[in-house]
């Protein structure tokens, strides 16, 4: 009864409310092949002590940081978190705050998060960033749907150089939508191949992503101007900010819809979460952008105020003239990324991006001087395609016998690069572990 509170008695009476003759028949919509249909076998109950060491003996199976030394990106980087943001994020009135739906109550956290959306702003080059949506993933499903409201169309153009995870969420938004979903081959260089835009009519949206999921850096201008081109908006999507403290933004480049993840400024890699779906765009499509946007005024007596601005949810308007039915990520993420681009500052996120930048171009040398051969030869960020010889698979377990993890294999996501692993470096990665990491991959 400590984790489930409800007695036969209280679970039959609501069964009655909702005219169910048992608890299968609320799963009755649930497809028979997505149902369970015999026990769960579950062991003799363990007290919280051995709970406990359980959970710990799984949790050694991990190959995590820092007791192993990952070469891994692809959407979820190991960077430094100052214990600044450490501290701060810490305390009792970030930690216990939740979105602030009443202004009087909540003025400190409604500063945060404006804070936040002022610093992506700049971050992004963008005119307007809500409060954060759930991850990079959502964000760019979320930047579909806008398009298509703005654009009335209903037919996007994706790259297929997009994290395919990425991908796979936009497919199942609109799955059930009379929406399409087209996508846009790569090149031999790693970049988007743009030549079939023009052909594509009545689009709403291309959208890329830079640096890519191959870790190339893209040409967002011409992306955009293929997409202007046809009346479509230009969505750049992102699963790694860092690069835009080094490369162009893209409020530069022509982009109208920005979106992206967010956990590399101050967010600890967790497995699946908690993320940070960052999401910008220019005040003309305000309107139809997805979430929450906290708004600077005065109050009566003149003194500067925060104010929840926009929100476009159904919670708090009417169904039909809502956007989605997502409204914000945890605020305390947010929090952190704010935190995080506060005590690094403009010169500080420069100097890092340039570190990370440049440690995977030094990996990238030594591999190539190895033998290694390097398929997409596009400018990169901190992270990069290396094709492996044929036996690599035990290299690979080799490597993690010695607590190094070597890179993602890429044959599941794209069967065209079996044989290729992306690999990822950041400032946590030093020389000797690099050395380390080619010397082993030669032997």
């Amino acid at each position: 009864m400590r984790y489930l509170p409800h007695t036969d008695r209280d679970i039959a009476e609501m069964l009655d409310v909702v005219a169910a003759k048992d608890l299968d028949d609320l799963f009755a919509t649930v497809p028979a092949a997505c149902r369970r249909d015999n026990e769960l076998h579950l062991s003799e109950p363990l007290t919280e002590l051995e709970l406990s060491r359980h959970v710990e003996s799984l949790a050694a199976t991990m190959a995590v940081s820092p007791e192993y030394r990952l070469f891994v990106g692809a959407g979820s980087y190991e960077h430094f978190i100052p214990e600044s943001v450490r501290y701060l994020l810490g305390r009792s009135e970030f930690s216990t705050a939740y979105t602030p739906y009443q202004p009087e109550m909540g003025q400190g956290t409604l500063q945060a998060v404006y804070e936040y959306q002022t610093l992506v702003s700049r971050l992004l080059g963008m005119e307007v960033t809500n409060a954060s949506l759930y991850d990079g993933a959502s964000a760019l499903a979320e930047a579909v749907l806008m398009a298509i409201r703005v654009t009335g169309r209903k037919r996007v153009a994706i790259s297929r150089a997009i994290h395919p995870s990425y991908r796979r969420v936009v497919q199942t938004y609109v799955q059930s939508t009379d929406f399409e979903v087209l996508e846009l081959p790569y090149l031999p260089n790693g970049r988007t191949d743009l030549s079939s835009v023009p052909e594509m009519k009545d689009l709403a949206a291309v959208a890329v992503q830079s640096p890519n999921f191959f870790g190339c850096i893209e040409e967002p201008k011409a992306v955009g101007e293929a997409a202007h081109q046809g009346g479509a908006l230009f969505v750049t999507a992102f699963s790694e900010p860092l690069a835009y403290g080094l490369f162009k933004n893209p409020g530069s480049q022509a982009a109208d819809i920005v979106c992206g993840e967010g956990q590399s400024f101050g967010i600890p890699q967790s497995f699946g979460g908690p993320s940070l779906g960052m999401f910008a765009t220019r005040t003309q499509y305000v309107r139809s952008m997805p979430g929450r946007l906290v708004g600077q005024t005065h109050d009566a007596e003149g003194r500067r105020a925060f104010v929840l601005t926009l929100a476009t949810r159904e919670q708090h308007i009417r169904r039909e003239k809502a956007t989605s039915n997502i409204c914000t990520n945890n605020s305390l993420c947010a929090l952190a990324a704010a935190m995080y681009l506060a005590s690094l500052g403009r010169t500080g996120l420069r100097e890092l991006a340039a570190l990370n930048r440049d440690k995977a171009e030094y990996l990238k040398k030594q591999l190539t001087t190895a033998g290694f051969r390097v398929p997409f030869d596009s400018a990169t960020f901190n992270e990069f395609v290396v094709e492996v010889p044929a036996g690599f698979d035990a290299a690979y377990e080799r490597l993690l016998e010695k607590r190094i993890v070597a890179g993602l294999p890429l044959g599941r996501s794209y069967p065209e690069l079996a044989g290729c692993y992306l690999l990822g470096v950041t400032e946590t990665r030093t020389r000797a572990d690099m050395d380390d990491l080619v010397r082993e991959l030669k032997s």
